[in-house]
């Protein structure tokens, strides 16, 4: 299954991925119920999670929902820390989450837009550098993980902050490299292998470090960055397979 997922991940274009992965998580949970792991958005146990990237990493794809660390950790912060799921908001969610998507859509207290470049399954097509809406329209943008895929990240990190309403706020998750003070990035890399050894995957074009939160303010945005995480404890880490280190970067406007 290792082998599969990382062959899966590294050769299949995302839009494929995300029309043919509800069938083959229908599929693969059979083979995974169990009682060691619990995912907090589909509300099911496994034995153990699915492996997941470009080196297959053990025990971290939600076989029912496809969540992954990320994911889970910002549903439980949504839902201990947010109204969110209560208040009227309107929301935009860039490059939705498939783990999220049906269950964001059900919530009647929200407006709920999707938008993406290229995703089948998102309500407008556009460019996060170019983004198709009048200023101050949304409450609430979620972007996780698409910030290290745009070309010009100040641009669209700026057009995020522009539709923001005053008093809203966006999260936006990408990869740190902990290692890294700042954020390494060299626009005459362009080869795909050579991106991956540089910036952790192929179609990367940052490796982002512990400047992130600063970035995001030149833009405008008041950055909370925010250790939720920490406040859970070992065993619900583990339980629900979480990052203990990750740390979730709310921007305000």
């Amino acid at each position: 299954m290792r082998k599969f997922i990382t062959f899966v991940v590294r050769k299949i274009p995302r839009p494929i991925l995300i029309r043919f992965s509800f069938i083959f998580s229908k599929i693969v949970t059979l083979f995974y119920k169990g009682n060691n792991h619990e995912c907090p958005i589909c509300e099911n146990k496994f034995r153990k999670m699915l492996p997941y990237g470009n080196k297959g990493a053990i025990n971290r794809l939600c076989p029912s929902c496809l969540s992954l660390e990320r994911h889970r950790l910002i549903w439980l912060y949504l839902k201990e820390k947010t109204a969110f799921f209560t208040e009227n908001l309107k929301v935009l969610h860039i490059a939705p989450e498939q783990s999220f998507l049906k269950r964001f859509k059900a919530l009647g207290n929200l407006d709920y837009t999707t938008g993406d470049l290229e995703s089948p399954i998102v309500d407008v097509h556009f460019d996060i550098q170019n983004i198709p809406f009048e200023d101050n329209t949304f409450d609430v943008v979620m972007a996780n993980h698409v910030l290290e895929h745009i070309p010009d990240e100040y641009k669209a990190t700026s057009e995020l902050y522009r539709i923001l309403k005053p008093g809203g706020w966006a999260i936006l998750q990408v990869p740190i490299n902990p290692n890294f003070k700042e954020t390494y990035e060299d626009k005459s890399i362009t080869d795909p292998k050579e991106r991956e050894k540089h910036f952790g995957q192929y179609d990367h074009l940052r490796y982002h470090g512990l400047d992130y939160a600063s970035r995001l303010e030149k833009s405008g945005f008041t950055v909370d960055s925010n250790i939720f995480v920490k406040e859970l404890g070992e065993e619900l880490v583990e339980k629900y397979r979480l990052h203990i280190n990750e740390t979730i970067y709310i921007a305000k406007k």
